[in-house]
């Protein structure tokens, strides 16, 4: 059992609200979870969740996980992700984030890279079967030996953590809940390709409270979530901001709109985590007035430099926050003014809330001498992107490693007011839906669509880019995607030539 904390831990934080309202309403699935896992929706209590958390932390202890093992989490946006996590820190275990749309190759590097010891997935997602690509991945995974799962028709060799949710058991093994321990893998891809970057509890914490305490969301909110928690900037808006608040986390598997303004009125959610631009979308439709319990939107920007030319935020019952989102390397936030529009960054320390003296240091932004921007502070692991060290032998001293991260994203200052101006991406990076990989990998992938094939990426307002696509053999198109382990989406763009990711 976990012993008193040393430091704040995310369990440590929930240990806290069970204490003192254990039969509030802690978590609820997304109502159209049957259509997305083929299982009913579940509503928790903090109670009823405690106790789904001790009986998953008994099962990894049971499977022979040690103390700071890595398993990797493959879920959907529902409870059982929230669940997961939490259970895997009760154990002493770090969690591994895999994104949904990973495939078989690139599920078998990130475990490969993390050297982790089990895999957690779904039977199925959206219909693809998640659970024979863990057990796929996992094969080729020499260091994993525990692969489960939620839902039925698991695969042979696959425990089933929905029965290990509802057995009893006396395991039990103590932890110390300490929030300088490594808590969390996420993965970004640079230039110098797929990166894991490791976070502590207290640097995932800290994420949180910037975002929370700059969005103004109240105590006991009862909140929205429709990004998906697969990287660290979805863990910190959607886990944290609950965790930080003590009240409720509503989830939404995205994105359907209608089941989306459909639950944010049966569960008089006040708060809405989502994606920035179908926010906005959803603004300019103007469904917020259909939804009048809300009070706070929080958009999450893939693309910061399209935030200084966005558009106005009209709706006057709920403020607008910008989530400055880098990759994984960091994050920031800026709540904008009763005009609607986004605010002036200035370069430097900041605080949360930005705009008001004395606050605590949320973060630092800073220009390199390449005109990149780079940040630092409490939720930035600088050492997950320091540059390679020079090889041995060198003749010449290495510099002094930086004690920033570069993002990459290139930015200048403003002549007139001093404000940093985000101006384009990462070279050679393109984002998609959300997922990023290397530019180059196009020519690549595009090599083995046979001749005379085309795959691009085009600017899209809401994605960020779009895969456009054109083969002589649309069959042979898509069979090779798939065997390239690309997402379904990516593999659909030979059916009608085009597709948004």
């Amino acid at each position: 059992m976990p012993t008193s904390n040393v430091s704040p831990t995310l369990d440590g934080l929930f240990q806290r609200i069970l204490a003192r309202q254990p039969d509030a309403l802690a978590l609820v699935d997304p109502i159209n979870k049957s259509r997305i896992t083929g299982h009913a929706p579940r509503r928790l209590t903090f109670a009823q969740a405690d106790r789904a958390i001790s009986a998953l932390a008994a099962h990894f202890v049971e499977a022979g996980l040690p103390i700071n093992a890595v398993i990797g989490v493959q879920l959907p946006n529902t409870v059982e992700f929230m669940l997961t996590l939490l259970a895997a820190h009760r154990a002493g275990l770090i969690v591994a984030l895999l994104p949904q749309l990973w495939r078989q190759a690139e599920l078998t590097a990130a475990l490969n890279r993390t050297g982790a010891r089990a895999i957690v997935t779904m039977s199925k997602i959206d219909g693809v079967s998640h659970a024979d690509l863990a057990m796929n991945a996992a094969a080729e995974a020499f260091s994993i030996r525990h692969v489960c799962g939620f839902g039925e028709d698991l695969p042979e060799g696959m425990a089933s953590l929905d029965l290990a949710m509802t057995s009893e058991s006396s395991t039990d093994r103590i932890v110390v809940q300490d929030g300088r321990k490594a808590a969390l893998i996420s993965f970004d891809v640079t230039a110098d390709g797929l990166r894991a970057v490791p976070r502590t509890h207290l640097n995932l914490i800290a994420g949180g409270l910037a975002v929370f305490l700059e969005s103004r969301m109240p105590q006991g909110a009862r909140v929205m979530s429709a990004f998906a928690p697969a990287s660290f900037a979805g863990l910190t808006a959607s886990l944290l901001l609950w965790l930080l608040s003590g009240g409720t986390l509503a989830l939404h598997h995205p994105f359907d709109g209608e089941a989306l303004g459909r639950q944010i009125n049966a569960e008089a959610c006040d708060t809405l985590v989502a994606p920035a631009p179908m926010a906005l979308r959803l603004n300019e439709v103007d469904m917020t007035a259909r939804v009048p319990s809300l009070r706070h939107v929080i958009g999450l920007w893939r693309m910061p430099e399209q935030i200084a030319s966005s558009a106005q935020w009209t709706a006057e019952q709920a403020r607008f926050t910008d989530v400055y989102l880098f990759g994984e390397v960091g994050l920031f936030g800026a709540r904008r003014t009763a005009d609607g529009m986004p605010v002036p960054i200035m370069p430097g320390p900041h605080g949360a809330p930005r705009d008001i003296p004395g606050t605590s240091i949320a973060g630092e932004t800073l220009l390199t001498p390449k005109g990149t921007l780079a940040l630092r502070g409490p939720m930035v692991t600088v050492a997950a992107y320091a540059p390679p060290t020079p090889p041995m032998g060198s003749l010449t001293a290495p510099p002094p490693p930086p004690d920033y991260a570069d993002t990459g994203y290139a930015a200048r200052l403003d002549r007139s007011s001093g404000a940093l101006c985000i101006t384009s991406p990462p070279s050679g990076i393109v984002a998609v839906g959300g997922y990023r990989f290397l530019s180059q990998d196009l020519q690549e992938w595009a090599k083995r669509l046979g001749q005379g094939a085309l795959l691009t990426a085009l600017p899209d307002r809401l994605c960020g880019y779009r895969l456009a696509g054109r083969a002589q053999d649309n069959a042979r198109g898509r069979e090779a995607l798939n065997q390239l382990g690309l997402n379904p989406l990516m593999a659909e763009a030979f059916r009608d030539r085009t597709i948004i990711g």
